[in-house]
């Protein structure tokens, strides 16, 4: 398989092979999104590599039943540990075989692998100190799909100060990198084909490489979401039992209410019925640490201050098109032996939503396809301008300050056939309620999917009119 994508972490990871210094890497990221693949990349680099994973968080799979099952993985590289009860019986005998040369070290889904053992951490550590890090040639990749568990465990200990040379958070591939997916096919495949599969997909390269050139966009969306064998059809539970164990169903009804608008902790609170704070905020930055919702802060135009206010949204593309076509019908597909063959009616309505997403996914191609660096923008994001007694609240899809007073309004707009001219109605209406601050330019911009009507183009009153095309063709980063 072509390894898509992570260049910029790729350089990183071959950058510490210039210390002299044995180095510790944290890499962390949802499922799926390609931390096991960043890794067997690197090892191409290296003429030894131990790769050892921790094993699904299944009902009854015990501290013990990780610890014999690691014993077993080092025994497939022949080397002579025979322990399985205790974890630092078992780093040492590695590490006893990564004393000299170029070496890495992987231990992946280390959440699996060691969160029901209180021990796994601090021995991990000691032989980091004691044997480990004597080899200045030695890598030890740490990664896992529990963001927060290693943040708190890893990232944030007083065990591992000091200890982590690089840490690397993985997030969706860029508009750019998932267009290298369609590269080889037979044929013209449109931009707005691409689209309708990444909306679904989202940047998440696993579900990328499931598509198949010899089938539509609606047939492969059909396949891997409408079929009881679809990776998609069941992906949503599994990752949900992977993370949150016996607490799935609360996430799930958090993401649920968030998947139908863009809410602030205040009105989440008032959805599920609960106090602001403590359990629910706990979650909230769970599933913004996992990469399931993105919380959106708006600031002031004047002040350039971040302020109190925020919104989460949905960012993962694939979750809200689970919530909502999916997931309410699933008990229908389990009963048809071929699933659908045809997708559910108004699949098209959230289109808006998981074209807005992707964008704001992918913003940082868009300041660079309006040529503004990123050293002249002071703040840039989604916008809320909050009602008050003298002036009315409104929306912006994408809203850029520059540092010489300048704003970018930015219109996302995703239409079935091209955008119409009512377009440039409804942004003068916006930019009619939004309080811009004496002596500031402005700008319009219009990002669209599926092309727009002569009458807009001809009226000038975009400064730049951008393609979805434009992004499949820009190089950039997508904001992880």
């Amino acid at each position: 398989m072509q390894f898509i994508g992570r260049q910029e972490e790729l350089k990183t990871l071959k950058g510490l092979l210039n210390k002299r210094s044995a180095s510790m890497v944290v890499i962390r990221g949802r499922r799926r999104i390609g931390k096991s693949r960043l890794a067997q990349e690197f090892a191409l680099m290296f003429s030894t590599v131990y790769s050892l994973s921790g094993i699904a968080p299944e009902e009854g799979v015990t501290a013990d039943m990780q610890r014999q099952e690691f014993l077993r993985q080092l025994q497939t590289y022949q080397l002579p540990i025979y322990r399985s009860d205790d974890w630092g019986d078992m780093f040492q005998g590695l590490a006893q075989a990564c004393t000299k040369g170029r070496v890495l070290v992987i231990l992946d889904e280390i959440t699996w692998m060691g969160s029901q053992d209180p021990t796994f951490l601090p021995k991990l550590k000691n032989t980091w100190d004691q044997s480990f890090a004597k080899n200045h040639q030695l890598v030890l990749i740490i990664s896992g799909s529990n963001s927060m568990w290693i943040s708190k465990n890893i990232l944030n200990s007083t065990g591992f100060l000091g200890r982590v040379s690089l840490r690397i958070k993985l997030g969706e591939l860029s508009i750019y990198e998932c267009n290298q997916f369609w590269e080889s096919w037979p044929g013209v495949i449109s931009a707005f084909e691409k689209f309708k599969i990444l909306s679904v997909t989202g940047g998440v390269p696993r579900y990328l490489e499931e598509i198949r050139s010899d089938l539509t966009a609606e047939q492969n969306i059909c396949q891997l979401c409408f079929h009881q064998e679809g990776l998609l059809f069941n992906e949503f539970d599994q990752i949900f039992h992977d993370l949150f164990k016996g607490r799935g169903t609360y996430y799930q009804q958090l993401l649920k209410i968030i998947s139908e608008r863009h809410l602030s902790s205040k009105d989440i609170a008032a959805e599920m019925g609960r106090v602001m704070g403590g359990d629910l905020s706990d979650a909230l930055q769970m599933l913004e640490e996992s990469g399931f919702i993105y919380r959106d802060f708006t600031w002031s135009l004047s002040t350039h201050q971040t302020s109190n206010i925020s919104r989460y949204r949905i960012q993962d593309n694939y979750t809200r098109f689970f919530l909502k076509y999916i997931d309410p019908i699933k008990t229908r597909i389990k009963a048809l032996p071929q699933g659908l063959s045809n997708l559910p009616v108004g699949w098209r309505s959230i289109m808006g939503l998981q074209f807005e997403n992707l964008i704001l996914n992918n913003r940082a191609v868009v300041n660079r396809i309006l040529q503004l660096p990123s050293e002249d923008i002071i703040n840039a994001g989604s916008y809320t301008q909050t009602p008050r007694t003298r002036r009315a609240g409104c929306q912006i899809d994408y809203l850029i300050q520059t540092r010489y007073n300048v704003l970018v309004v930015c219109e996302i707009k995703f239409q079935a056939g091209p955008v119409k001219f009512s377009v440039i109605e409804d942004m003068q209406k916006k930019i009619a309620v939004l309080k811009i601050p004496k002596g500031f330019s402005m700008r319009t911009v219009l990002i669209h999917v599926n092309g727009v009507v002569d009458s807009v183009v001809d009226s000038g009153f975009f400064s730049n009119i951008i393609d979805f095309s434009d992004l499949l063709n820009q190089p950039g980063l997508a904001v992880h």
